[in-house]
């Protein structure tokens, strides 16, 4: 009797335990997201503006979350190298890409990449946008677009435009330039914006199309020229350089806007929290400020969702590359 009771009571132990395991009460499957460090992978060098940029919503976003969030610098291969690592990670909100225009819209074009820059990943909000202007040497011989326009009619193949590296925002807006007005010049490629922007200071190229944390303090100073700013609105931090549809450029939009994806598969609820996470660093009042510091446009809360930050990567790739690939550009 005693060993049919303990029989019993033995089965019984094991039902419940098997029940609280399957309704997820066991200690190993209820740790709540995120229970553990998170790294967030950017693919540029430490230092370099989406460096600075992830850092800054980082260290906010870790009061939201509860949990330290490390930025991870995995350069090379023009930042296929640091984003392939996070497609292959698994899908569980512990890794992250902390990415660019360039590396997940423009890089689909350009690279042969081991992973699919749209399907590969989980979008989870864009955290800010930095519009690009259109500036030239002092001396140029034009005040305004149309003017500049005329010249560079007037002087095929003469002028020259410096970008910062082929496939780039500088050279892709400069493509876009040139097929919008019917006009030739030459790109001179340098191996980043200062000495580019040395040059263009120096009055050696003629033109740059660069972000405007890097060319307002030069414009400002009188050493070079402002013609527009490739938005649709004009800029906080320069209202005074009008946009490229008052300029007479209309539909000429550029910039390089940062955001974070997560590899494809992580679960709704995590994305979803971790969105929270980036809408609540944005309402940050000291966050706000670091960030207009550095010429970055804070975007309406509408625009910082998953589901927009989807939506206008869609659109930006049926938009550049059939552009990319009709100029037969290449990544580095």
């Amino acid at each position: 009797m005693r060993s049919t009771l303990s029989n019993r009571i033995v089965a019984a132990c094991r039902m419940l335990i098997a029940v609280a395991t399957l309704g997820g009460i066991g200690p190993s499957s209820a740790q709540v997201y995120p229970s553990r460090l998170i790294t967030m992978v950017v693919p540029f060098p430490a230092g370099g503006p989406t460096d600075v940029i992830a850092r800054v919503v980082a260290e906010r976003m870790r009061v939201s979350l509860g949990q330290p969030i490390v930025i991870e610098n995995v350069a090379g291969g023009s930042s296929s190298i640091g984003v392939g690592r996070v497609a292959r990670a698994p899908a569980d909100g512990y890794t992250l890409s902390f990415g660019t225009w360039s590396t997940h819209v423009v890089n689909g074009a350009t690279l042969t990449l081991k992973y699919d820059v749209l399907n590969d990943f989980e979008p989870v909000a864009r955290i800010v946008d930095s519009p690009m202007v259109l500036i030239g040497r002092k001396e140029l011989p034009a005040d305004n677009v149309k003017e500049l326009v005329a010249w560079l009619k007037a002087n095929p193949d003469k002028a020259s435009q410096g970008t910062p590296g082929i496939a780039g925002a500088s050279h892709l807006a400069g493509v876009s330039f040139q097929a919008m007005t019917a006009t030739r010049f030459q790109f001179v490629p340098y191996r980043g914006v200062g000495p580019a922007m040395q040059d263009l200071v120096a009055g050696r190229i003629d033109l740059m199309v660069d972000l405007v944390a890097n060319c307002l303090p030069q414009v400002r100073a009188g050493s070079i020229k402002a013609y527009a700013v490739l938005a649709k609105s004009r800029l906080d931090t320069a209202s005074e350089i009008p946009t490229v549809d008052e300029a007479g450029l209309p539909g000429l939009y550029v910039s390089s806007w940062q955001a974070i994806w997560a590899p494809k598969g992580t679960p709704k609820a995590v994305i979803g929290k971790l969105n929270a996470a980036v809408v609540e660093t944005l309402e940050d009042s000291t966050v706000r400020q670091r960030l207009t510091d550095i010429a970055q446009e804070i975007l309406p809360r509408d625009e910082q969702t998953a589901e927009a930050l989807g939506k206008l990567q869609k659109v930006e790739i049926e938009k550049w590359w059939p552009i990319i690939k009709a100029a037969g550009i290449k990544g580095e």
